[in-house]
């Protein structure tokens, strides 16, 4: 941090209770992050200090903290510079070292502000000041043009006395704009009273048909849904919306009247005229740009949520393990690439083939397409979703039910996979490959470890989100990371196998690390166990004690480097080996000492055995956890992939019919969902369950597999309504209602 925090220490009982959290839980969190551990590390491998914190728990006391500091900053330095003034009294330090936000400050610290040459400031030049504090605290009636009359100074451009009440007013409206209990309350009632009204731009045309539905638009400024801020920025900015912001002046015109006890002022009507020009010319304006700004930042932060729920979600896909795969990327004037990849992503072989053609050109392509997945024994077909997808889907359909009945397919989400193939980590790794060829093995790969392939994309470039490209690209990408990170760290990674790409997320490690660990295996070979870590240059003890536990080694020299066990634990976990009879090679040797294990555990007591080994209680039950299953890769623990035969057309659905799909994404008003179909279909918010639903993300998830029934399909825009409430429990029992149609399995 820039300065010492001591003249305003962090209040971790307030936290704790902002939290609903213990006081020491926020300490002991707090001095973990200080002492520079990441918030994976924490989670994991630290429960016994945090108790038993999960991680978005640390994270929002992380956030609170700096927040408050970043208070604590803010409060010394406007001290500093109105002190540097000569004017902060006691009454306004205690002020300002009570303020308990970023905007109370700012309040505080406007009168002080150095301004532009504004109106007030240029009448004050002019000597205009000593004539406005007269009229300001007079206490009796004055004759103002002859008081004004004593101002006129020609030099100064002080023609009449007109001239001078006119810049006196420019003063007193900016000390009432400055006023900090009437910004306080026009902030209020602005969100109280405040509309945004909308309306058409200049833009006409197919460029404005978009935002057509804004085009007379009106709603309260405290009611609008995020989604529709970001919609309704995007339009103005492309000048296809006109966007007015509108309140209730007269309410919050009487509101300052009442706050400055104008009624009975003596020069109350000459004040009334300044209140409305302060209202007008700096209070309104200065709040509209507050509260566009403040929705704009709430409606940035609520999309921010949603796509990194989906991108989690998407990440956390489980991976196909022990599958040959032949991956396709889809085109019309170049043709589909082809990539077979083997069981760990390795390029077997690359081709090319056109999905469109005469019959006799297509029937050559199956017969190609069949020969080539028998020859590398392919099951798994990967297809990725961009242009001439379908055409492709139909053609691989043919083919499985001509020639390869055990064979199933995919559509794979491409989105990014164009970026990545002309980026420098493809370039690294496939430096002889053309950048189609590259983007083909990535979409092949996201389906056997989605993880390891999609972390070599910008997370904002994998197509989960909305508006992305309109929110503040640092704060997206900071949070999006923090997403990967998150995910990286809760699956672990094969230390001998995962790319740079993969290893810079991992708790302890960055770009330059994770790359020098990549250099030391090719040119050492495997890592023969995590102590090894040591020798990579760049890597001492901190960088080691927070990386380790999430880097794991299979076929090592030491069996526990294959579990979430922390080398720091190892003792420990020797030790309950012993009590059980079993040595620690059996881990990964044999599963009959884990399963030996497992029904050894049940039952245990564990705080005695805690005690015994002088280990904590949590820790303990990590070790159990971890010894019971070695190697275990928590996201097997999701459903897998639905993969199909056959194609699904839209000319096909009825109204009724039934159907499994996976979710693609899940935004403020719905839910997408793959069906099968060159389009995906939505799913409104009020048809996710048969209950009131707040958010889309109580009830799904991106990657979630789930069942549907058809509720319309409009051929002529290609749209499928959905709903996730079955038809039959709300209509089973009435007499002549036909049960609905079920889709014929593929």
């Amino acid at each position: 941090m820039s300065m010492d925090h001591a003249t305003r220490p962090i209040n971790f009982a307030r936290i704790a209770t902002e939290l609903s959290l213990k006081p020491e839980q926020v300490t002991n969190v707090v001095t973990l992050l200080d002492e520079g551990n990441t918030v994976p590390f924490i989670t994991r491998y630290r429960k016994e200090r945090t108790g038993n914190l999960d991680e978005e728990q640390i994270r929002k006391i992380e956030a609170r903290v700096n927040a408050l500091r970043q208070l604590a900053d803010k409060v010394e330095t406007i001290l500093r510079l109105i002190e540097a003034q000569g004017k902060l009294t006691p009454e306004l330090r205690a002020q300002v070292e009570a303020a308990d936000s970023l905007k109370r400050l700012d309040d505080l610290y406007l009168p002080f502000r150095p301004k532009r040459q504004s109106r007030a400031e240029k009448a004050r030049q002019q000597g205009l000041g000593p004539l406005a504090d007269q009229i300001w605290t007079a206490k009796a009636p004055l004759d103002l043009e002859q008081l004004a009359t004593q101002f006129i100074d020609a030099e100064k451009g002080i023609a009449t006395s007109q001239d001078a009440l006119k810049g006196a007013s420019d003063i007193i409206a900016e000390q009432i704009s400055e006023d900090v209990a009437v910004r306080d309350q026009s902030r209020k009632l602005g969100w109280r009273t405040g509309n945004l009204a909308v309306s058409a731009g200049k833009v006409e045309g197919e460029a404005a048909k978009a935002f057509e539905d804004y085009f007379n638009f009106q709603e309260p400024v405290w009611k609008i849904p995020p989604h529709r801020i970001l919609a309704i920025n995007r339009g103005e900015k492309e000048n296809a919306l006109r966007v007015k912001y509108e309140w209730d002046g007269e309410l919050i015109n009487r509101m300052i009247g009442n706050h400055l006890q104008m009624a009975n002022h003596p020069c109350r009507e000459f004040l009334q005229g300044c209140v409305t020009d302060s209202l007008d010319r700096l209070i309104q304006p200065s709040i509209d740009r507050e509260i566009r700004r403040e929705l704009t930042d709430q409606a940035e932060e609520h999309a921010i949520q949603v796509f990194a729920k989906n991108l989690r979600s998407l990440l956390l896909q489980p991976p196909v393990r022990g599958k040959r795969v032949m991956a396709i990327d889809p085109g019309f004037r170049t043709g589909c690439k082809i990539a077979i990849l083997d069981e760990v992503g390795a390029t077997l072989h690359t081709d090319v083939i056109f999905a469109t053609g005469s019959a006799e050109k297509r029937t050559g392509t199956i017969q190609k397409l069949a020969e080539l997945l028998k020859q590398h024994a392919c099951e798994l077909i990967a297809i990725g979703n961009g242009t001439a997808c379908r055409e492709t889907e139909e053609l691989i359909s043919e083919v499985i039910a001509q020639s390869c009945p055990e064979c199933r397919y995919l559509i794979v989400n491409e989105a990014g996979a164009s970026i990545y193939s002309a980026s420098n980590v493809a370039r690294e790794e496939f430096p002889d490959l053309d950048a189609t060829v590259r983007g083909t093995i990535s979409i092949g790969r996201r389906l056997l470890d989605p993880l390891s392939e999609l972390v070599k994309i910008e997370p904002q470039h994998i197509g989960v989100g909305m508006y992305q490209h309109d929110m503040t690209p640092k704060l997206l990408k900071e949070s999006l990371d923090g997403v990967v990170e998150s995910c990286v760290n809760f699956v672990g990674v094969d230390l001998n196998t995962a790319s740079s790409s993969l290893l810079r997320y991992v708790s302890g490690l960055n770009q330059l690390i994770a790359r020098r660990v990549v250099e030391w295996r090719e040119k050492n070979g495997r890592f023969q166990s995590r102590q090894q870590l040591l020798d990579v240059p760049g890597i001492g003890e901190a960088t080691f004690t927070q990386a380790a536990g999430f880097l794991k080694i299979t076929s090592g020299d030491e069996p526990l480097d294959t579990t979430w066990i922390h080398p720091e634990s190892y003792p420990a976990a020797r030790k309950v080996l012993d009590k059980f009879d079993v040595v620690p090679s059996a881990l990964t040797d044999s599963d009959a000492a884990t399963e030996k294990l497992r029904r050894s555990f049940q039952g245990l007591k564990v705080n005695e055995l805690a005690t015994e080994l002088d280990v904590g209680v949590l820790t303990l039950k990590d070790i159990l956890e971890a010894l019971s299953r070695p190697g275990r890769d928590p996201r097997t623990d999701y459903p897998g992939p639905v993969f199909k035969q056959g194609v699904l057309k839209l000319e096909d659905l009825a109204p009724g019919m039934e159907l499994r799909g996976t979710i693609l994404n899940v935004v403020d008003f719905g839910a997408f969902v793959d069906v099968g179909l060159k389009d995906s279909g939505l799913v409104h918010i009020s048809q996710l369950a048969n209950r009131f639903v707040k958010s889309p993300h109580e009830v799904v998830s991106v990657g979630d597999i789930v069942t549907v029934w058809v509720t319309s399909v409009d051929l002529n825009r290609r749209r499928v309504s959905l709903t996730m409430i079955n038809p039959n429990a709300t209509k089973a029992g009435k007499p002549g209602q036909k049960p609905p149609q079920k889709a014929a399995a593929k």
